[in-house]
């Protein structure tokens, strides 16, 4: 008989605890979390602080007041100019002349067709103004291109006019053509540009006298018909120029020491020096007023005119405006400041009391950072993180006087990461734009070239370590 095998049934392994997929479980669910929260973490940037400077350039449009004098028409007639738009006229010179006929006028068109030429110089200065009008032409001024045409036909009618009047009486005499001739009773400047601002003083001016869309002006023609009394031109007798624009509570504060100011005309691109004050208008605003004694004749066709005001560049170091923080720090009298603890004499701080859990006191020195100095006081740190606190007392060196800390004054400022941790360094701002600062540069406790900064310094605080 056979032997029946017995089955022994197998009996599986307990699953024991495995330390190693534990530990690597771990690992990996940690850095997942690091990088997930560095992923979403707001990035602190640094900034290289570099040298440079800010001009802040202005731009206004300024009213143009001069010397000058409205000639009108003697009689009615047709007029015909003699002398071209902005050029000097000496006391009796011929100005223009008044024709009750006409025929005057005929007279002239057919000198003109008969081909009298320009002389280079002449050519030369109608190309001049061209150009000039070219480079301050404006789509929303196009008026002022109408305005132009016709002071380009005064100095046409000018150039021609003058080459017939060597001739000119002779051949009207004997042609029979009665004419009235103008002379000029006074030296000047000539310009057929008239509106309502001849004769009016700084102080009359108003916020509506700067509004072009009401502003109106006539210029002569030549040919045309006038009426007696009709004002004809205008004669500016002075080199003497003012330059008026108005100002903003910024502009005031920002002008209110200033005697110059240097300017440059977008038009024409010249530069010039003016003397500066404020005046009260007659409607209580205040404006700006430029004086200027030369180069009054580039502008005797205009009564506005665009300009930028050159601030004075100043060279520091340049800064971005959201490095700039304020932090309040404790303020210790200088005569307090203390050296030597610990034998070395390199090491600034102060004596401090400090009390054992007795309440036996002792006088300890207290290394201390300083942040900025006056004549008066040290600046420290005023954080948690800071040396001394609130109610503290220090001793004066070789003393018995003590002082309470306590007192505070605010210092502005960024935050300096060179070494890894933001350390606060003070600044002296020299001027901005909004965008960035220029600051002193050399200062006591202070930035230099290259350092890095906190590129948004409400991202961090004073202390905390920095990852650039």
């Amino acid at each position: 008989m056979a032997k029946t095998k017995k089955v022994v049934p197998y009996r599986r392994p307990r699953n024991n605890f495995n330390i190693g997929t534990l530990i690597f479980l771990l690992i990996f669910i940690y850095m997942a979390y690091s990088v997930i929260k560095y992923v979403g973490r707001d990035k602190i940037q640094f900034y290289e602080v570099v040298e440079g400077s800010i001009v802040n350039d202005k731009t206004y449009t300024g009213l143009i007041l001069r010397d000058e004098a409205v000639k009108t028409a003697e009689q009615s007639g047709y007029v015909n100019y003699y002398i071209r738009e902005g050029k000097r006229a000496a006391a009796g010179s011929r100005i223009y002349s008044l024709d009750e006929t006409g025929e005057l006028e005929k007279y002239l068109e057919e000198s003109q067709e008969e081909g009298q030429a320009f002389s280079d110089e002449n050519l030369s200065s109608i190309k001049k103004r061209l150009s000039s009008l070219c480079l301050s032409y404006d789509d929303s001024d196009f008026s002022s291109v109408y305005d132009e045409k016709y002071s380009l036909d005064a100095s046409v009618a000018e150039l021609v006019n003058f080459n017939a009047l060597e001739d000119l009486d002779a051949e009207l005499q004997a042609r029979g053509i009665n004419f009235k001739q103008i002379y000029s009773d006074q030296a000047g400047i000539i310009s057929y540009a008239i509106d309502s601002y001849e004769g009016m003083a700084p102080t009359d001016v108003t916020s509506d006298s700067f509004k072009k869309e009401n502003y109106k002006k006539a210029v002569g023609q030549a040919g045309q018909l006038v009426e007696a009394g009709t004002p004809i031109y205008k004669i500016v007798t002075s080199e003497n120029w003012s330059l008026l624009f108005p100002l903003s509570e910024e502009d005031k504060a920002e002008y209110a020491d200033k005697e110059t100011l240097k300017v440059k005309f977008t038009g024409n691109g010249l530069t010039l020096s003016g003397s500066y004050s404020q005046i009260t208008g007659s409607d209580g605003g205040s404006y700006g007023k430029l004086d200027f004694s030369k180069f009054m004749v580039q502008f005797v066709s205009d009564r506005f005119v665009d300009f930028e005001v050159i601030s004075e560049e100043e060279d520091g170091l340049k800064i971005p405006a959201t490095a700039v923080t304020t932090k309040d720090f404790f303020t210790i009298p200088v005569d307090f400041i203390a050296a030597g603890g610990d034998g070395d004499v390199t090491q600034t701080g102060f004596y401090r009391e400090v009390y054992s859990d007795s309440g036996e006191a002792s006088i300890v020195f207290t290394p201390a950072e300083i942040y900025y100095a006056t004549d008066e006081y040290y600046y420290v740190n005023s954080g948690e993180e800071g040396e001394f606190k609130n109610g503290d007392y220090i001793v004066k060196q070789d003393s018995s006087e003590r002082y309470q800390i306590g007192a505070t004054a605010p210092l502005e400022g960024v935050y300096n990461i060179n070494k890894g941790y933001a350390v606060f360094k003070r600044i002296e701002k020299l001027s901005g734009n909004g965008e960035y600062f220029t600051i002193a540069k050399g200062t006591d406790y202070g930035l230099s070239v290259y350092d890095h900064i906190v590129l948004d310094a409400s991202m961090v605080n004073e202390g905390m370590i920095i990852y650039e």
